[in-house]
């Protein structure tokens, strides 16, 4: 995150959300010293006058409504790229600056991560560190397609950049029947890394969707399983591989009973709770998701903060 976009994140819960610089610090994972810094940049600089003169104080202006309008601890939204293309590009490099952030300031004993493209994206943006003591855990079962961004990958990235300890996860995102998934678990081999999945400081995941750009709906669904009996059965995307309906509920389908993830009661568990997904095919998910309350910090785009807050 540059200079100028922390500047105006600063100044603004300084001079109108009327935050303490100490509260400003802990917010944004800065030392109260760098506050005191941007706050007095901001001045010099002309950032603040009577008002805001930066095109960003609409989205911390957004961002300010998503956490009051759901109850989150955080929010980031980014500008919504002219090529949709370039989506996860932009929001995986906004997630990495939170998540730069976030680690130098609160140094976690231990992330929890999942897969797909924006978290790809992330790992690419994210800055180097020296956190040998941290663990990073995969928290679900992955594709047998796409290897860029699968589990395996996604959590191997995220140790190398930290230089931190990577554990995997080595499974199918989904078994073949409810009784095959519980056999795998049971087994002493996954009982262990299932029962740590969610012994986690924070999780970063991004939201699936129930749309053919899914990956998971091109190439993880069991075979038999159909996209339209999800969404007859009310999904409109997934958390963790689990379906989940417009208010955050897991649908009744043997999917959600298939999955090799953790159960969402032991994953609320987790304290820092991070989603990062955008793009009009995601506004179902993400809406269920702070709808629910399963995400304590969301990371997404501008057009899709819009959409979550007029739908609300």
């Amino acid at each position: 995150m540059g200079q100028l976009e922390l500047m105006t994140r600063a100044a603004w819960l300084y001079h109108v959300e009327g935050l303490t610089q100490g509260e400003i610090a802990e917010r944004m994972n800065l030392t109260r010293r760098r506050v005191n810094e941007l706050l007095a940049a901001a001045l010099d600089q002309g950032v603040v006058r009577i008002g805001f003169r930066s095109a960003l104080v609409e989205n911390v202006e957004l961002e300010s409504r998503l956490r009051d309008c759901f109850g989150l601890d955080d929010a980031l939204v980014v500008p919504t790229p002219a090529d949709l293309r370039l989506l996860h590009a932009v929001i995986g490099r906004g997630a990495a600056t939170y998540l730069d952030r976030l680690i130098q300031s609160r140094k976690p004993a231990s992330i929890g991560v999942g897969w797909g493209a924006t978290l790809r994206e992330t790992v690419q943006h994210l800055s180097p560190s020296n956190e040998p003591q941290m663990d990073v855990r995969s928290m679900m079962g992955g594709l047998t397609r796409g290897s860029e961004i699968n589990t395996f990958e996604i959590v191997r990235g995220f140790a190398e950049v930290l230089n931190a300890q990577c554990h995997y996860f080595v499974a199918p995102i989904y078994a073949e029947s409810p009784q095959s998934r519980d056999a795998i678990i049971a087994q002493s081999v996954f009982s262990k890394i299932f029962s740590q999945t969610c012994d986690v400081d924070v999780s970063y995941l991004s939201a699936g969707d129930v749309s053919q750009q899914s990956l998971q709906v091109r190439y993880g669904l069991p075979q038999g399983t159909e996209v339209g009996d999800l969404i007859a059965g009310g999904a409109v995307g997934d958390l963790l591989g689990r379906y989940l309906d417009a208010e955050g509920n897991p649908i009744d389908h043997p999917l959600n009973s298939q999955v090799l993830s953790p159960e969402l009661a032991d994953y609320r568990r987790i304290p820092c709770r991070i989603v990062a997904s955008g793009g009009a095919h995601k506004h179902g998910i993400l809406l269920a998701l702070v709808r629910a309350k399963l995400a304590t910090t969301v990371i997404t785009d501008t057009d899709s903060a819009k959409v979550m807050l007029q739908e609300r």
